[in-house]
């Protein structure tokens, strides 16, 4: 990012970019997510709500077809979710939503009250859907440092171009988006965003988008494995692949069914159960990523665009899991329990 970054200015936020090879993928994705949105095909059940498999299911099965489209209808779910949990007006017909509550060094986005409402300034970085969402959901700094949800119309928001070097999820229109006093709406009391119980629940569901990345890449190997003239390589790696998808297809569904025993986490076992879940996830698909390379080789990724594009999103999308230093926060977490600390005893 450097000096040489532009706006977009509102009222042309929503125009085709243009750019390169992948401009026809990006649009697609664009228009799939909206297309979805109006049919009803993202009104999910809410984490907690008795079905919580299917709607990682579904999840999982949009990541397998493209992660960016996934990336984009997790964020709407999401917020749907988070808007019927802090009692507030839920999506309304044909409204894309975002969440865009990211807090890296640097970026400060600060809520101030103005005129018997609130208005936002300052930059926010990692807001995915910046040119497609036409509502979101954005965390800022309110007087004392602590953070507050808002809602907000995205047409008086500036997508800054250029905030996104990176060929992996690039579809998913993930930019800096600067506000100068756009008007928003609080969403719950401050704090209430992280307090909440489905806060956790939701950071689990989006391992399920990692899995069905994973899946997606791991078919070619399968296919390959499959031929009867497969060599023992082969069909070990593919066998390795099977093994890891299997359990973590298996963690997935354990925790789905966990939130749904305990929605309110009155247990108080939600954040731990999101950390391990998202750890045995991010491990399984780092794990396929380095594998159906390693066994595929170059072929695929030269010559078959959309295995090439799921391999690049996926060690992109892969990094909201911070790796040893999530491990450290479980590690602390886990071993602090008392009694069945592994949750497999019951």
């Amino acid at each position: 990012m450097n000096g040489a970054t532009s706006r977009v200015p509102a009222a042309d936020r929503r125009a085709p970019r243009p750019g390169g090879a992948d401009d026809a993928h990006d649009a697609w994705v664009a228009d799939e997510l909206t297309r979805a949105v109006g049919a009803g095909e993202l009104d999910l059940p809410f984490p907690g709500g008795g079905d919580t498999r299917n709607r990682w299911r579904a999840l999982r099965d949009l990541a397998e077809r493209d992660l960016s489209l996934a990336r984009l209808a997790e964020g709407h779910t999401d917020a749907a979710a988070i808007l019927a949990e802090l009692g507030a007006t839920r999506p309304g017909p044909g409204q894309v939503w975002g969440v865009w509550a990211a807090h890296p060094p640097g970026a400060v986005l600060t809520a101030v009250p103005e005129d018997g409402g609130w208005r936002l300034h300052g930059t926010k970085p990692f807001c995915s859907g910046a040119h497609t969402c036409t509502r979101a959901l954005v965390s800022a700094e309110v007087d004392g440092g602590e953070r507050r949800l808002f809602a907000v119309d995205t047409g008086g928001t500036e997508p800054v171009e250029g905030t996104w070097a990176c060929a992996g999820m690039a579809a998913s229109d993930t930019l800096t988006v600067a506000f100068d006093g756009v008007p928003a709406d609080p969403v719950g009391p401050a704090g209430a965003y992280v307090r909440r119980p489905g806060f956790h629940h939701g950071g689990a569901g989006v391992a399920a988008c990692w899995f069905g990345g994973a899946l997606a890449l791991a078919a070619p190997l399968a296919a390959r494995a499959a031929r009867d003239s497969a060599d023992v390589h082969t069909r070990t790696a593919y066998g390795a692949v099977d093994r890891d998808l299997h359990a973590a297809g298996a963690v997935l569904e354990l925790a789905a069914d966990g939130i749904d025993a305990d929605p309110q986490d009155t247990g108080g076992g939600a954040a731990l159960r999101a950390r391990r879940v998202r750890a045995v996830v991010a491990r399984v698909c780092g794990d396929v990523l380095r594998r159906t390379g390693e066994a595929l080789g170059a072929g695929p990724l030269a010559a078959d665009a959309r295995h090439a594009r799921a391999a690049a999103d996926l060690a992109v999308y892969l990094r909201q899991h911070h790796a040893d230093r999530d491990l450290a926060v479980l590690g602390g977490q886990a071993a602090g329990e008392e009694g069945d600390t592994h949750g497999l005893r019951r």
